[in-house]
């Protein structure tokens, strides 16, 4: 069922009519208990348009869904917006964004990534970098808990308690099905997965972090913002832009005018 579905996704990108132009794709990555059109309905994509870039649509696991302005020729600059199972573990979530990257790399030969990953979509994003073949040009992360937070320590203490019995009588099962994505999340330990992606060799990208804090200056109740900077990853020291920015844990317009900025000032497309 998988490999049908994996096929048919494949066809559908490929009969999509424009083609092949050398440049940058942008692909958009979202977070825990999100999807794709989140990037939509929060304006990010609307400003990422007025600054030059094409929406040519979203991914899903069962097809293509193009842009409705999607037009067959293809700028120099394109986006794309990706669903991925939110509630899985990071290993499963970075596999499944490896396979869109390869099946947009072959849409798109001539062209390199640029990941942009909001909340758990920004370590998503980064764990893909690290073992993925495309050619990455840059990784951008929206408040994401690079090393940890203890909201998700919360999740497995809750699942580990009889909590988790009740859950699904009361419309939460996500509380289950996110339990090994809770482990992945935690503050990092020797024995955590965050502690293993943190001390790996990261490529010689650009990266920027946008760390959200509220108007007092202070960090978004959900991700600290020691977390959200990936210049505090033990791998990454020095190495990432840092850029703050007021607001809530959620995608804003905001976010996308200030990727627009980044993206111009630091990976042009020329």
């Amino acid at each position: 069922m998988k490999i049908m579905r994996w096929w048919s996704l494949c066809c559908a990108l490929c009969c999509v009519a424009f083609n092949a132009y050398a440049g940058q794709t942008l692909v958009l990555i979202h977070g825990y208990l999100a999807d794709g059109s989140e990037w939509r309905s929060s304006g990010v994509v609307n400003a990422l348009q007025r600054a030059g870039w094409q929406d040519m649509g979203h991914l899903v696991s069962q097809g293509y869904l193009a842009a409705p302005q999607s037009s067959a020729q293809s700028s120099a600059r394109i986006l794309y917006s990706v669903t991925l199972p939110s509630e899985a573990p990071l290993q499963v979530q970075a596999q499944q964004l490896a396979n869109y990257l390869q099946l947009l790399q072959q849409r798109h030969p001539q062209n390199s990534f640029i990941l942009v990953g909001h909340s758990a979509g920004g370590v998503v994003a980064r764990l893909t970098v690290l073992n993925s073949q495309q050619n990455v040009q840059g990784l951008i992360s929206i408040a994401s808990p690079h090393l940890g937070t203890d909201k998700a320590e919360l999740g497995v203490m809750a699942n580990q308690s009889p909590l988790s019995w009740f859950a699904p009588f009361f419309g939460m099962e996500t509380l289950n099905r996110s339990s090994q994505l809770y482990l992945d999340l935690v503050r990092e330990t020797p024995s955590s997965l965050l502690f293993w992606l943190n001390r790996q060799p990261h490529p010689n990208i650009f990266y920027a972090s946008i760390i959200r804090v509220n108007e007092q200056n202070e960090a978004n109740s959900i991700v600290p913002a020691y977390s959200q900077d990936m210049n505090n990853i033990p791998a990454l020291r020095g190495k990432s832009v840092s850029v703050p920015s007021v607001g809530l844990h959620s995608l804003q317009f905001s976010d996308g005018i200030l990727l627009a900025k980044l993206l111009q000032q630091s990976l042009p497309d020329n």
